[in-house]
């Protein structure tokens, strides 16, 4: 992790859940840390999470972002480029699910899953990829994916909802691991220095848990902590530069 340390990283979704445990760990391990969030008041608890758990860390600057908006990105990403730098890893981690089946669901309710979960992903890797060869950086792309973007469905979590279906939310997932490969496969074709990791978690003890439906969600299926997934962006950093980590899968012990 040494080659980090000082280093730029954006993360989206950096206030919550996963993001937040991800944005944590690398403030934790030195990792300056631009975090993009739509909720800026909760900005300043990561700064205290930080102090509370390491006397050494990263600086934090937040910017309050809806990835759904394209402008609000390029906005982003202008800052990152202008006032710190560029950026050298990116964490694609901002996400929605909607449990409605797709034919109760309406047509805004698939214009925010595409738009958060597919849309944002491929516009962050596009900028950062930008911003990682007009400086010739070796840099990296973590995008935090799923199980259900390699099967579906999950049957303990399909039987706890009461519902089999996860609206677009697996196809989303399905794109976001496509995307992860291809764009590896164009860096290749390119000769780009650049690495890309899918990391796809099983269960995880999320904001999910405050759903009515779901409130002994965790109770009847192992699943694991937001801090588990970040252990894992961790280890996918800390290889060496020749060696790239295209897809981790991660579940709790004993997970269905």
């Amino acid at each position: 992790m040494d080659r980090w340390r000082g280093k730029i990283a954006v993360v989206t979704g950096a206030c919550s859940g996963i993001g937040r445990a991800i944005t944590v760990s690398l403030l934790c391990n030195e990792i300056n840390v631009i975090g993009l969030d739509i909720n800026a008041e909760e900005f300043p608890k990561i700064k205290e999470r930080v102090s509370s758990a390491s006397s050494k860390a990263g600086a934090f600057h937040g910017i309050q972002c809806d990835v759904s908006r394209d402008k609000d990105l390029s906005d982003a990403f202008e800052v990152v480029d202008k006032q710190f730098s560029g950026v050298d890893i990116l964490i694609n981690c901002a996400g929605v699910i909607d449990y409605r089946t797709i034919y109760d669901a309406d047509r805004e309710s698939f214009e925010r899953l595409l738009n958060i979960n597919v849309l944002a992903v491929a516009t962050c890797i596009r900028a950062a990829i930008k911003s990682m060869r007009d400086r010739g950086v070796q840099g990296h792309i973590i995008n935090i994916n799923s199980v259900v973007g390699h099967e579906i469905p999950m049957k303990g979590l399909s039987d706890s909802v009461g519902s089999n279906s996860y609206n677009l939310y697996p196809a989303c997932k399905h794109a976001s691991v496509a995307i992860t490969h291809s764009v590896r496969r164009e860096l290749s074709q390119a000769k780009i220095a650049i690495k890309i990791t899918s990391i796809s978690p099983g269960l995880v003890k999320t904001n999910i848990a405050s759903k009515t439906n779901l409130k002994n969600l965790f109770d009847e299926i192992p699943a694991l902590e937001p801090e588990d997934v970040a252990d894992a962006v961790l280890y996918a950093l800390g290889t060496p530069p020749h060696v790239q980590i295209s897809e981790l899968t991660i579940q709790r012990t004993g997970e269905p």
